[in-house]
């Protein structure tokens, strides 16, 4: 059933002709007519980077949530993430509940009331509702990740954050930071300020230079993965060192051997906020974040394998069916590490991707790990391979690959020619939510 906002997120998108145009000035303008909610945030920490982003959200999500002084209680926790999956109330989370819809239409509309017809993207009028809700919500701490990039990213408005953290950078959105990591760091690092303490998380030496430069120009105390704390992964969980000494943690709750690096710069970041008296091994078993390494155990594509709806003791168990939003080279490597982890069945893909990604450079790490790929096309995504493109660049990067009409067909196909194993569906966090819309 169609909700009030949609229409409203519809108009929004119509007054600006391009999806993303990085700049400061709309964002400034209309804060400015709605007497800047920016500056009564509650205690932000700010989050940019390439990978990770939201898993560490999550984690520090679920730390803060659980923590909080034993005698005010715990800790109201707000959280801005993007892209939403499903639907929009996804983007902005108030003590833990998605925003309300009636909220977010009075805000959508009190925006774009201000605004005054003028050109301003999607992203920047609704993340200014997204100040405008954080300011008027009571919290102890908000989470705010940034959009893309960091310098010119709309997030990026605050004077003085509590604490800004800075995840793994990989090459991403070359159109608009740039192919050279470097270049991409250099924009990532815009968030920081001056006087906020940063952790980084490990970086390559030549891209860690880069926050070590801008740090230095502004006064900034970096807390770095690799210099000054360590991670080493442990059978059973990680092993964290760092200035108040070095501790064992548990496994993350978050799937895949890369979930101990993002688990560790969280465990960094709650080193750096004591007032809030995190729950950091709590976090680190009780994140919960979406499609992201995430297995469906019921729903009609389930039952496509012979699954039942109630995953009752008559259920095929033949298969599992996951899902993964990762769409660079970076969380190509990171799926492989896990497909070959996975030694006890075989895996079989169903990817697509948006063309404004490199694809060659997702799959090419998968070529070897993989028994199978499909390709398919994103629904009603205008920016999306066909699915005889994304075979395409499968087929160059040594897989046997097939185009497919859906997903639905694609998961048909594969359980009619394998006798089991692992199906992931990965490439693109568009598809994954249309996996679990569909799969509701």
């Amino acid at each position: 059933m169609a909700r009030r906002s949609d229409a409203v997120l519809e108009r929004l998108t119509r007054l600006h002709p391009k999806i993303i145009d990085l700049s400061l000035g709309r964002v400034e303008t209309l804060l400015e007519r709605l007497d800047h909610p920016e500056r009564s945030l509650p205690p932000t920490i700010h989050v940019a980077g390439t990978n990770g982003k939201g898993s560490l959200i999550s984690y520090l999500r679920a730390m803060l949530a659980l923590g909080g002084d034993p005698e005010a209680g715990s800790n109201r926790v707000h959280a801005y993430t993007s892209p939403h999956l499903v639907r929009f109330h996804e983007r902005i989370e108030l003590d833990g509940q998605l925003i309300d819809e009636d909220l977010l239409v009075e805000l959508l509309e009190e925006c774009e009331t201000a605004n005054l017809g003028e050109s301003i993207t999607y992203f920047e009028i609704t993340t200014v509702a997204a100040f405008l809700a954080f300011a008027r919500t009571p919290a102890d701490v908000l989470l705010l990740e940034t959009g893309l990039g960091g310098r010119l990213d709309a997030t990026n408005v605050l004077e003085r954050p509590r604490l800004t953290a800075i995840t793994p950078i990989s090459i991403d959105h070359v159109q608009f930071l740039g192919n050279e990591k470097e270049t991409i760091a250099a924009e990532k690092a815009g968030i920081l300020k001056a006087g906020v303490p940063c952790v980084v998380a490990p970086q390559e030496p030549s891209v860690m230079a880069v926050f070590e430069a801008k740090a230095a120009e502004l006064g900034v105390s970096l807390y770095r993965g690799g210099i000054d704390w360590d991670v080493e992964a442990l059978e059973d969980g990680f092993r964290f060192s760092g200035r108040k000494g070095s501790f064992h943690y548990p496994t993350p709750a978050l799937p895949g051997a890369h979930q101990v690096v993002n688990a560790a710069v969280a465990v960094a970041c709650a080193e750096q906020l004591g007032e809030f008296h995190p729950k950091t091994a709590e976090g680190i078993t009780g994140a919960v974040w979406p499609a992201r390494m995430q297995r469906l155990t019921k729903g009609p594509l389930l039952e496509l394998l012979g699954v039942e709806p109630d995953g009752g003791d008559g259920a095929d168990r033949r298969w599992e069916l996951w899902i993964d939003g990762g769409h660079n080279a970076a969380a190509g490597e990171a799926l492989a590490e896990v497909i070959a982890a996975w030694d006890d069945r075989p895996v079989h893909l169903i990817y697509g991707m948006l063309n404004t990604k490199v694809a060659e450079d997702f799959v090419r790490p998968l070529a070897e790990k993989a028994s199978s790929l499909h390709a398919v096309a994103i629904p009603d995504a205008t920016a999306s391979l066909t699915a005889d493109e994304a075979k395409s660049h499968a087929v160059a990067q040594g897989f046997a690959a097939t185009s497919s009409p859906s997903v639905e067909a694609a998961i048909s196909d594969i359980n009619a020619r394998f006798p089991g194993g692992r199906i992931l569906v990965c490439g693109s966090l568009y598809l994954a939510g249309h996996i679990l819309a569909d799969n509701s």
